[in-house]
């Protein structure tokens, strides 16, 4: 299991040259846990593969769980660049599953990584490593888009918070191979059409 190594915060970079430097850096960790588990990522490798020096590295990702969990941010970030209103007619429940379905077919396309990225994320505090907040955040906005709710009660925060847990656990037994594709879409599926029964707009 990664560890935070590092209680103090990422440095957040201020200038053109210092994104450039955090980009290369998450693109080679990118690459590199596209090819090994997080155990065997050694952050020497990643600062190396970025051309960066391991104190710069470390001065933005105190460790590899701020690392990863930053990787994932990047990738949800990426993926909700692709993600539209669904169509009129939509059912909610099929919008959320359907979203849902696309995300975990682009996670699971690359096991290994994903199996970083959610062990990163998983082992993550939130007081530490600012990136789990973003993912939470853009990924309940994806679901509530979805859903087709503006103003959320907590009720609905609460509703997609725990379709959210579900749906991690269900990435995690597939990266586990203890599900395929098809059980993952299927869960997928039956935990959005309970969970989100009790939602604030439905019509029942």
């Amino acid at each position: 299991m990664a560890r935070i190594a590092s209680a103090r915060l990422s440095a957040e970079p201020s200038s053109p040259e210092q994104h450039d430097r955090r980009q290369r850096i998450l693109r080679a960790a990118m690459r590199i846990g596209g090819e090994k588990p997080l155990e065997r990522v050694q952050m020497h490798e990643v600062a190396k593969a970025a051309g960066v020096a391991i104190g710069t590295l470390y001065r933005y990702f105190p460790s590899k769980v701020h690392l990863f969990t930053a990787v994932m941010a990047a990738q949800v970030d990426r993926f909700g660049e692709a993600v539209r209103p669904p169509a009129p007619g939509t059912d909610p429940e099929d919008a959320v599953a359907d979203l849902l379905v696309a995300a975990s077919r682009t996670l699971l396309a690359q096991p290994l990584l994903s199996a970083s990225m959610l062990q990163a994320a998983n082992s993550a505090n939130a007081a530490t490593v600012v990136d789990t907040a973003r993912i939470d955040t853009t990924f309940n906005e994806f679901v509530l888009m979805a859903i087709g709710i503006d103003v959320p009660t907590a009720q609905d925060v609460r509703l997609v918070r725990l379709l959210m847990q579900c749906w991690y656990g269900v990435l995690q037994m597939s990266l586990n191979g203890r599900a395929s594709m098809a059980d993952v879409e299927s869960d997928i599926r039956m935990a959005c059409r309970l969970l989100l029964a009790p939602r604030s707009n439905t019509s029942g």
